[in-house]
């Protein structure tokens, strides 16, 4: 009923189509003209992809990015804390239990998902960036075929000639402070944008405390007409405790208090992220273009858990190459692209006993040492897409993509021992795919895509639990089936955007729970996701002086095992666990004489399997966050801004992330939640000064 009762009071929706009073809505600092004010797909040819801009970002805490990014029909964040989220997109990566996999995240065109697939969406700071392309399914040939899409994160430049500096500063409940400074300049050739960024909060809940510091160099250099060099700095240092997740019983009683090891423990984690990226873009000729990224990530990262503290590095390298070009076929001009890139890592991880019940109360303390391994991660993908236009409303995309995958595991904790040193190569794997596109105007669209997609297992969890290589393990692989429409209509008020899909997973992957923090990863079966996904988008109002836009985002998830057996159990038939069936955000957002804001929006999240029998699932829930604003250019050098907002505007108590299949030992209950936070407040000051 609460579905319904939102579709009806809000019966003009959506999430394709935001940008139809963009140019009102946002970078009201005018003298700042950032790419923030556009929306660009990045996407190859007529690839379908979904933008979230500035203005989606407007609604939301300057934290939030989880928030903005689950408007998006089809794509849903599970988030424990500031740094704990899990991506899922079409329900893909919904049974991986921490953090986000299965999909592909590039950083200004640099892969920065990690050599066993992993991507850290919590490493970037939202108001660095100017929007995010989300590409649901293995549609993206240039960006992978993962089975779960790409994300496609774009830091803020400035546009035009213009030279400006701007300072945003939030606090908020929990003690939250956020300020974010940027110095941006732009002439004929040469941009440069430098941000840096700090944040610190208490969190909701007991042992929740977060800091933040993060710096930002993007530049950009035109030698000549056809040569422009970029460099990418983005470092990130962050430490936050961990709270964990609670079991129904604690949940009930306090969402507010921390699982009691962890609370014991005082666990935390620490983070040191740099990301480094020199691009090199060169014009052949008006028709043949190349740009070509050498990029280098470096991860230190110490984690003290109550069962063990994890200390980790990593040290990545890579290039990615994309050649395009213009050429007549049939007499028509067609379009192909081609590249390819590779990553490679060494991962080095060393674990300790976790000695705080002999520390005085003072928490984590390390121990002896009982495991150092090192991993070496290679992934090779190359691609090609053809595009041809059969009229000129008619045209088709074909693509290939390969992917070649190799990691190689040496335990040097016991060097002696052989076997405890293994590889696993998979064999290369071929993933086509066409689209078809009807534009019979400028503003309306049909299409149509079959696609092949695949995701690896992580490294870790290809082992048994003798801490062998499981030679029998397969990648998932899926077919992708999808029609839809982007429409604009009644004068181009009204945006709809639709999509249905069908996806076909075989060898799907599980992680069975084996002891405390310690899982295998198996193949067991098949799984088939179709869902349809909605969003409309009215501009009610659009005067100078008034404008209103009602909207709505519905997603309906029919997510299913069609043949799944597990320890002798069959879930055949039931609903894919982490999954919810419905989902839906509905706003109001409204402006004044361009300087006053209001949005409302309400997200509803329907209830989530939580085990593979399906005899548990978590509560459904409807949030409403409020945020309003009044920003004015005061004179030709200076404008000011004040924003305010409410998260959970009703006090809701719900569950923001959930765990699945997560087993209690030594008698406890399973540990399923993640509390979502109580009702907060937060508030913005921010100054821009143009020479």
């Amino acid at each position: 009923m609460r579905i319904l009762s939102l579709v009806f009071l809000f019966s003009f929706i959506a999430a394709k189509g935001q940008d139809a009073i963009l140019k009102d809505s946002i970078t009201q600092l005018e003298e700042v003209i950032l790419i923030d004010a556009l929306k660009a797909k990045n996407a190859t040819g007529i690839t379908p992809s979904d933008v979230i801009s500035a203005k989606i970002f407007q609604s939301y805490s300057p934290v939030d990015l989880v928030s903005a990014m689950n408007q998006i029909p089809g794509v849903y964040i599970l988030s424990g804390a500031l740094n704990t989220n899990r991506i899922t997109i079409r329900g893909i990566g919904a049974r991986t239990l921490f953090g986000t996999d299965k999909l592909r995240m590039y950083y200004n065109e640099i892969p920065v998902t990690n050599g066993t697939g992993t991507s850290t969406l919590e490493s970037y700071d939202l108001e660095n960036l100017s929007q995010i392309e989300i590409i649901k399914g293995p549609k993206g040939t240039v960006y992978g075929a993962n089975l779960g899409g790409a994300i496609l994160l774009t830091p803020k430049e400035a546009l035009g000639k213009s030279i400006n500096l701007r300072n945003n500063f939030t606090v908020g409940s929990f003690n939250m402070i956020k300020n974010n400074l940027s110095f941006n300049h732009q002439d004929d050739v040469f941009s440069l944008n430098l941000q840096y960024g700090h944040l610190q909060t208490n969190g909701f809940r007991e042992n929740n405390n977060f800091e933040r510091d993060g710096f930002l160099l993007n530049t950009a250099y035109q030698i000549n007409e056809k040569n422009t060099i970029s460099l990418l700095i983005n470092h990130v240092d962050y430490t936050a405790q961990i709270p964990s997740s609670l079991g129904a019983t604690a949940f009930a009683e306090d969402p507010k208090q921390a699982t009691f090891t962890w609370r014991a423990s005082q666990g935390y984690e620490t983070n040191n992220q740099t990301l480094v990226g020199i691009s090199l873009a060169h014009e052949f000729n008006q028709n043949f273009k190349n740009t070509t990224s050498v990029f280098y990530s470096y991860l230190d990262k110490y984690e003290a858990r109550p069962f063990g503290i994890l200390d980790e590095m990593t040290n990545g390298y890579g290039f990615r190459t994309k050649f395009s070009s213009s050429l007549e076929v049939f007499n028509k001009t067609s379009q192909i692209t081609f590249g390819g890139e590779l990553y490679k890592d060494e991962y080095d991880w060393d674990e300790y006993e976790n000695l705080y019940q002999d520390n005085n109360g003072n928490g984590s303390l390390e121990g002896a040492q009982f495991a150092r391994n090192k991993e070496y991660r290679n992934q090779l993908n190359g691609f090609a897409t053809f595009l041809f236009p059969f009229t000129n409303v008619l045209s088709t995309q074909v693509g290939l993509s390969v992917n070649k995958t190799k990691f190689n595991l040496q335990d040097r904790f016991n060097e002696g021992n052989d076997n405890k040193s293994s590889e696993k190569s998979f064999k290369a794997i071929l993933l086509p795919s066409i689209e078809l596109n009807y534009h019979p105007n400028t503003t309306n669209e049909f299409f149509a895509n079959i696609s092949r997609g695949y995701s690896n297992p992580s490294l870790e969890r290809t082992l048994t639990p003798d801490g062998l290589v499981n030679p029998d393990l397969k990648q998932e692989t899926g077919v992708n089936y999808e029609i839809g429409t982007n429409l604009r209509l009644v004068d181009n008020n009204l945006n709809i955007g639709l999509a249905l899909y069908q996806m076909n997973i075989n060898n799907l992957l599980i992680r069975e729970q084996v002891g405390d923090d310690q899982f295998i990863e198996k193949n067991a079966g098949k799984s088939k996701h179709q869902g349809l996904e909605l969003g409309l988008d009215y501009s009610l109002i659009h005067t100078p002086e008034f404008n209103l836009n009602p909207f709505i985002n519905y997603t309906l998830n029919y997510h299913s095992f069609v043949d799944f057996v597990d320890n002798g159990n069959d879930y055949s038939g039931n609903e894919v666990t982490g999954v919810p069936k419905n989902r839906v955000t509905a706003g109001l957002q409204t402006r004044i004489f361009n300087h006053f804001y209001l949005n409302l929006i309400a997200q509803h999240i329907g209830k989530i399997p939580i085990t593979d029998a399906n005899d548990v699932y978590s509560d459904a829930s409807t949030v409403f966050n409020l945020r309003s604003g009044y920003q004015k250019k005061i004179s030709n050098k200076f404008s000011l801004g004040i924003d305010f907002g409410i998260n959970n505007l009703t006090d809701k108590v719900f569950a923001q992330s959930v765990l699945i299949n997560t087993q209690g030992f030594g008698g406890n209950e399973p540990r399923y939640y993640y509390p979502g936070n109580a009702r907060n407040y937060y508030a913005s000051f921010s100054i821009g000064y143009s020479l």
